[in-house]
C-alpha cells in the first residue's frame, strides 16, 4: 500500500498533528489529557525529544518537536500505540484512537522565522477555534504548553524546551519581564489577520525557505521508493529530472538555450525524453513543457 516518506535525521523539528479515527474525540476527560501528557514525557525520556509546543484539542492534538536523534517514526510509534493502550484499558474499549497515518511537517529551525511562525500556529489554535472568548487570554487554556511558557522555569513541565522559541520572539532571558514581553507580543498576533504561511503548515510536508526545501528533497530523492507517494515524491521527481537533463547536457556539451532552439524531432531531443521516460517518474506533459519545449530555466 502506498505511504508518505518520513524524513528523518537528527536535530529535526516537526510540527505533528494526529486526529481521532473518523475524527472522533481522542480525549474524553481530563484523566485522558493529563495520560496524553504523562506519555509525551515518558517518550521525551525515552527518545530524548525535545518538545517546544503542545495543543490538545478534543479530537486531534499537535505537537512541535525536535529530535536530536532522528527518530520522530520510532517515538510516534510508541506515543501513539502507548495512549491507545491506555485510553482502550481506561473505558474499557478496543481498536484505532487515531486515524491513520500522522501528520509531520518538517520545519526549518535556522532563525529565519519559521519555528516561531509554526509554535505560534500551535499555541493560538484554541483561540482561532473559537474555544476562548476575545478578551480571555492564551494562559487560560490549560492543555497547551503556552501556559507553561508563562511559568517560572522550576514550575515547567520538565520536558518542555522554551529557550529556543524565547530566542527567536526577541526575548534575552528566561525572566517576568521576558515572559511579559513574550506574551504580549502573540497577543497582539493573535488580534491580526492570519498569517499566509499557516495555509503552507496545514497543507505542506515541509515549512522553510528554498535552500532548506532542496536540501530535503535531496534527501527524498534517495530514499524515494515506488511504495511512497505525496507531495515531496512529486517534488523529487521533479528535482531527479532536472538533474538526469543537466547531465545530459553536460555531456553533450549543449547549454540549455540549445535544447530549447533545437526542433521539437530532434534527434538528440527525441533520445532525451525517452531517457527521461524511461528513468524518472515525470510525464510526457511535464517532459514537453517544462524542459522539452519551452520551459523555464533549470535552477
Amino acid at each position: 500500500m502506498a505511504r508518505k516518506l518520513r524524513v528523518q535525521y537528527p536535530g529535526a523539528i516537526y510540527h505533528v498533528l494526529s486526529r481521532g479515527d473518523r475524527r472522533e474525540a481522542i480525549f474524553l476527560d481530563d484523566g485522558d489529557r493529563d495520560g496524553f501528557l504523562i506519555a509525551v514525557g515518558e517518550v521525551c525520556e525515552k527518545s530524548g525529544w525535545e518538545v517546544h509546543a503542545l495543543c490538545l484539542m478534543d479530537n486531534h492534538f499537535h505537537l512541535v518537536v525536535e529530535t536530536p536523534q532522528g527518530n520522530l517514526v520510532a517515538g510516534m510509534k510508541w506515543l501513539l500505540g502507548t495512549y491507545t493502550m491506555r485510553f482502550n484499558r481506561r473505558h474499557r474499549r478496543s481498536g484505532h484512537v487515531f486515524a491513520g497515518r500522522y501528520k509531520a511537517l518538517v520545519v526549518d529551525g535556522t532563525g529565519d522565522g519559521y519555528f516561531r511562525t509554526v509554535c505560534d500556529y500551535v499555541h493560538l489554535n484554541p483561540a482561532r477555534a473559537g474555544l476562548l472568548a476575545a478578551d480571555e487570554r492564551l494562559v487560560t487554556y490549560r492543555w497547551s504548553s503556552w501556559p507553561e511558557y508563562m511559568k517560572t522555569p522550576g514550575k515547567r513541565w520538565p520536558w518542555l524546551r522554551v529557550d529556543r522559541l524565547m530566542g527567536e520572539s526577541g526575548v534575552p532571558k528566561d525572566s517576568a519581564a521576558g515572559r511579559r514581553a513574550l506574551e504580549r507580543a502573540i497577543e497582539a498576533r493573535r488580534s491580526g489577520d492570519v498569517p499566509v504561511e499557516y495555509a503552507a503548515i496545514r497543507r505542506g510536508w515541509c515549512f522553510g525557505d528554498e535552500t532548506f526545501r532542496q536540501e530535503l528533497l535531496a534527501q527524498v530523492s534517495e530514499r524515494m521508493g515506488a511504495e511512497h507517494y505525496g507531495s515531496e515524491r512529486a517534488e523529487s521527481a521533479e528535482v531527479q529530472a532536472e538533474r538526469l537533463i543537466r547531465k545530459e547536457l553536460r555531456h553533450r556539451g549543449w547549454e540549455e538555450s540549445d535544447l530549447e532552439e533545437r526542433a521539437k524531432g530532434d534527434r538528440m531531443k527525441v533520445e532525451l525524453a525517452a531517457h527521461l521516460r524511461a528513468e524518472t517518474l515525470m510525464s510526457v506533459k511535464w517532459i514537453a513543457a517544462s524542459h522539452y519545449g519551452h520551459g523555464r530555466p533549470l535552477e
